[in-house]
């Protein structure tokens, strides 16, 4: 078995342990499948949380389940003695012991050279507590209190025990995401809410949404292990890169965040696929004549969405999607003041803290903080845009275009950053291009205090 392994790990270039990981992961899907036969409620917690438990030991070891258990009960037990103040003790406790992990395993430094380890697990694991706490705490909040997410998710009676640990371990998510709320978890186990059989009995097949999102897979790894060889990640500190011309290096930094999101892309599409074929992907019915299913709630990336973004605005929605949505309404939407409106430094704390999420790298942080310079750009390309008169269509248009350009340039400068993680390295890379990608947002931010024009009327605005 270890020769086979050390074969097949040898033929796609990766390592064993990855190798495992990976077999493991694409498990899912079938261990997905069997959920939608497993008798009792009661049951289908056992088996969520058992067959998560049982592909993390063969992922990570022992120890991985080890980790995912202090979280847990650090929030379980918040809940239960804390309630009031258990959303933040949880927020708190969960990123210390998540940044704890990332130091002590260096996962970042462990990902870059090609290893594996359950902290990527714990990212995701350390959400769902979180959510969870949270939302149990807007439990004892007054009704007029809530945003209407939180009136949607808000929890009344404490999940039990098995309950609680078949939602954080549920292996559909467990790996790699995408991140759901426990209300969803408890109405798909119970058949209840929009997975209650109707008069009708429409029960949606999952089986097209499924190898849908597997042929997707395939494709996107294909992709990916075409690219990788062609754009390494030590080409920026080889001296033949210092040699090339500016736009060659920056080609380059283009091709080297395109080749490596379709990795991503690939592990969201796996996780989409075992999500679906479980049934709880589904998200509801179409107003169409037939009715079709929509299987959107397991949607963790829109690949045409990322890669010909109009806007940098744009790139929340369809990028990591479930993690941005969990970033806007347990951070974002709770810096806002009632009655206030958000403005750039809610930003900035919610690109930090996913930054710190990802790991105390500086390549992340910086990262992260481009972003948020990279948001606030866009959003002055696109004032602009709006106040330009509808007779002047040419010129909107070109606009439109600058905006792609400007998105296109600084969200492949500023992934450089994410995929190099050290300091030295990233400005480096960030310098051999005269820091294009960090001035030009500065530059537009500045310029959108200077030249304000008035604010577009009511349908522009609904146009972004």
């Amino acid at each position: 078995m270890d020769l086979d392994m050390d074969s097949m790990a040898a033929a796609i270039g990766v390592s064993v342990p990855v190798l495992r990981f990976l077999l493991c992961f694409v498990a899912t899907i079938p261990v997905g499948f069997f959920h939608r036969v497993v008798p009792s409620r009661l049951g289908k917690h056992i088996y969520a949380a058992g067959s998560g438990a049982i592909l993390s030991f063969l992922s990570f070891g022992f120890s991985s389940n080890l980790h995912f258990l202090v979280p847990m009960l650090l929030s379980y037990s918040s809940m239960v003695l804390f309630r009031p103040y258990c959303g933040v003790l949880t927020f708190i406790l969960g990123f210390v012991y998540l940044i704890g992990c990332h130091v002590y395993y260096m996962s970042g430094d462990a990902w870059k050279e090609g290893g594996i380890d359950a902290t990527g697990a714990l990212m995701v694991l350390t959400l769902k507590v979180i959510s969870c706490a949270i939302n149990y705490n807007d439990g004892l909040l007054k009704e007029e209190d809530l945003r209407e997410s939180q009136k949607k998710n808000c929890l009344i009676k404490l999940p039990s025990l098995i309950e609680y640990f078949g939602y954080c371990l549920c292996c559909g998510s467990h790996f790699a995401g995408p991140v759901y709320e426990v209300k969803d978890y408890l109405d798909w186990t119970e058949r209840t809410g929009i997975w209650a059989y109707t008069e009708k009995d429409l029960s949606p097949s999952p089986f097209g949404a499924t190898i849908r999102a597997i042929l997707q897979a395939a494709l996107c790894m294909a992709l990916y292990l075409y690219l990788a060889p062609n754009y390494p990640l030590s080409r920026f500190s080889d001296p033949i890169y210092q040699e090339w011309g500016f736009w060659r290096k920056l080609s380059y930094q283009y091709m080297s965040g395109f080749t490596a999101r379709w990795k991503y892309y690939f592990i969201w599409s796996i996780s989409e696929a075992s999500i679906i074929i479980s049934g709880l992907g589904f998200s509801g019915w179409t107003d169409t004549s037939p009715p079709k299913p929509r299987w959107d709630r397991a949607k963790n990336v829109d690949i045409i969405g990322v890669e010909l973004a109009k806007s940098s605005v744009e790139l929340p929605l369809v990028w990591n999607i479930q993690v941005s949505t969990w970033l806007r309404h347990y951070v974002y939407d709770r810096l806002v003041k009632k009655g206030k409106k958000p403005g750039f430094l809610q930003l900035l704390a919610t690109q930090t803290t996913s930054a710190v999420w990802h790991g105390l790298y500086p390549g992340y942080i910086i990262f992260f903080v481009q972003s948020a310079l990279m948001i606030a750009g866009s959003r002055v390309i696109y004032r602009w845009q709006q106040a330009i008169p509808p007779t002047k269509d040419v010129i909107k248009k070109i606009m439109v275009l600058m905006n792609f350009a400007y998105t296109l340039l600084v969200l492949n400068y500023s992934s450089v950053g994410f995929m190099l993680l050290s300091l030295h390295e990233t400005l480096a890379a960030y310098g051999s291009v005269y820091y294009v990608g960090t001035i030009l947002p500065v530059i537009l931010v500045l310029l959108g205090k200077i030249i304000n024009p008035a604010k577009p009327v009511r349908k522009a605005r609904k146009e972004q």
